[in-house]
């Protein structure tokens, strides 16, 4: 695959995982709620889940995936599910100030955050369309090399940690503006309210 292609690729993928959706709402939301602890984690489900994508649509996956409607009705609802467990938790944390109390997500292990991004991802609309639809305007899928794939696979590993990672450290740079009682309440609950939004948008598009 040409630089020049592979700049392309890059370019447009980072537009699609910044832009807006259900998954960069979790990230900010949870990074607002909870901080930093968990979001290597959280953040490597969701690129896992771009890299199942990224090889159905390589390897003529597309239309397997595309038509297996009960799998992905079922994803979908799970993801959603996951998204309204995090906003009720958020919902109903304690309102102790972030200076005085241990991060309550210490309560969510590793393997649970991966999994429920990767869950999310693989139910959110956004990836499906950016992978299976889109991806084929700006790569040759079918004229794809294998050290063609490695170097597509490469760069959506860069990509989207990066771009993730850096919601992660803004919203969680102003939660240490929420020092009372008071505001961390308003906080929990802003955040699980837009944690509850998402849901919607995955379990109804």
């Amino acid at each position: 695959m040409s630089l020049y292609g592979l700049w392309i690729f890059a370019a447009v993928y980072f537009l699609a995982v910044a832009l807006p959706g259900p998954g960069v709402a979790a990230v900010i939301a949870r990074a607002m709620g909870r901080g930093t602890q968990g979001a290597v984690a959280f953040i490597a489900g969701f690129l896992v889940g771009d890299l199942v994508w990224f090889i159905c649509a390589a390897t003529g996956l597309a239309a397997l995936a595309q038509t297996a409607h009960s799998l992905f009705l079922v994803a979908r609802y799970a993801g959603a599910a996951y998204l309204l467990y995090l906003a009720w938790r958020l919902w109903t944390a304690p309102p102790q100030p972030l200076d005085e109390v241990a991060d309550l997500a210490g309560g969510e292990r590793p393997l649970q955050l991966f999994l429920g991004s990767l869950t999310l991802t693989l139910a959110n609309p956004k990836p499906m369309i950016f992978f299976l639809a889109l991806l084929p305007t700006v790569v040759k899928l079918e004229t794809l090399t294998f050290v063609g794939f490695v170097e597509i696979a490469l760069t959506i590993s860069i990509v989207l940690p990066l771009v993730l990672g850096g919601y992660v450290l803004v919203a969680a740079s102003a939660r240490r503006f929420f020092r009372s009682a008071r505001a961390v309440r308003n906080l929990n609950r802003g955040t699980g309210a837009a944690l509850a939004g998402a849901a919607v948008v995955v379990a109804t598009r």
